[in-house]
């Protein structure tokens, strides 16, 4: 008995041992979590300068930078089109390997592409593609998809100066907060399955691929571009616009055609947006206005015919 007291009271010292031992585990990696985001934001902050507004680090390494074109009034069906539904020019910089590449989308005029294309090719910045996102949009816009590799500080600062050709508003000193959206986001979380987060007056959802996507060499991550993107913006009665691009193998294509046309919603425009990504991929751009919750269902189907992370994961 004496001898089952004993093994007993050991076998809870080296427990709570243990215990102490995780919980410190977990106590260390929370403060190398914090002085990894700390050193990050110290390691962008020349790029930031040279971007000429502040990026923000997402969950998945990437610094991204937000251009919205709020100075461009654009309708489209009817719908005056928010910056954060399909206005929003953005690059991100991903360091992997000692190795640094951007990406991202530029939204121009007609007027500003030949310019913006030239100055970014004087730096070594490339264009990956340029094409349409909307139909019948007034004015019209063009869609420019950008590639840079090397130094990052150089990078932004082609990038600085080709927007400077442009109308793009500098960044604000604060975000606006964003108004009350005036749509039942819990009711379109429900019906897609996966949810979002509001930002300028528009709902905006993110589905990351299961499969990883490499351009030479190098992962790229979702917020680089390569994660369906869904909008929705409010258009009274519970009604909403919708765009955005899914993000597809060749496989996928038709299957996602088929099921937005079922679904009532407009394809805009099936394109690439890269030039050496592995897999392969094709994006399509969508269009439709109707109620918010018929459009996510219609979106879920198209969704699940796709390689698609499950929402959580």
């Amino acid at each position: 008995m004496g001898y089952r007291i004993a093994l007993a009271a050991l076998l809870a010292a080296l427990g709570c041992g243990s215990s102490r031992d995780a919980d410190g585990m977990a106590e260390a990696q929370q403060l190398d979590s914090a002085r990894r985001d700390k050193v990050d934001s110290a390691d962008w902050k020349a790029v930031d300068e040279a971007m000429g507004r502040p990026g923000k680090l997402q969950p998945d390494g990437v610094q991204k930078y937000s251009m919205p074109r709020g100075d461009l009034k654009v309708t489209a069906g009817g719908v005056a089109v928010k910056p954060a539904l399909a206005l929003g020019s953005w690059v991100g910089f991903r360091r992997e390997g000692g190795k640094t590449m951007a990406m991202g989308d530029l939204v121009l005029s007609e007027a500003e592409v030949t310019p913006v294309v030239g100055k970014l090719q004087q730096a070594g910045v490339k264009a990956t593609a340029l094409h349409n996102h909307l139909l019948r949009e007034s004015p019209h816009v063009m869609y420019l998809h950008i590639e840079g590799e090397g130094d990052p500080v150089k990078i932004a600062q082609a990038i600085h100066a080709a927007v400077a050709l442009t109308g793009t508003p500098a960044a604000p000193p604060n975000a606006p907060a964003s108004p009350a959206l005036g749509l039942d986001i819990n009711a379109v979380a429900q019906a897609l399955g996966y949810t979002g987060k509001v930002n300028g007056g528009v709902y905006q959802v993110s589905v990351p691929r299961a499969d990883p996507v490499r351009v030479d060499g190098m992962t790229i991550p979702p917020s680089m571009g390569v994660a369906t993107a869904i909008n929705f913006q409010p258009t009274g009665g519970n009604k909403a616009a919708i765009t955005g691009d899914f993000v597809m193998t060749a496989d996928e294509v038709n299957p996602v055609l088929t099921a937005l046309a079922g679904a009532g919603i407009q394809v805009n425009a099936l394109h690439n947006h890269m030039l050496n990504e592995e897999p392969r991929l094709f994006f399509v751009h969508f269009w439709a206005n109707d109620d918010v919750v018929k459009l996510a269902r219609g979106l879920r189907s198209a969704l699940d015919k796709m390689h698609v992370k499950p929402a959580g994961a």
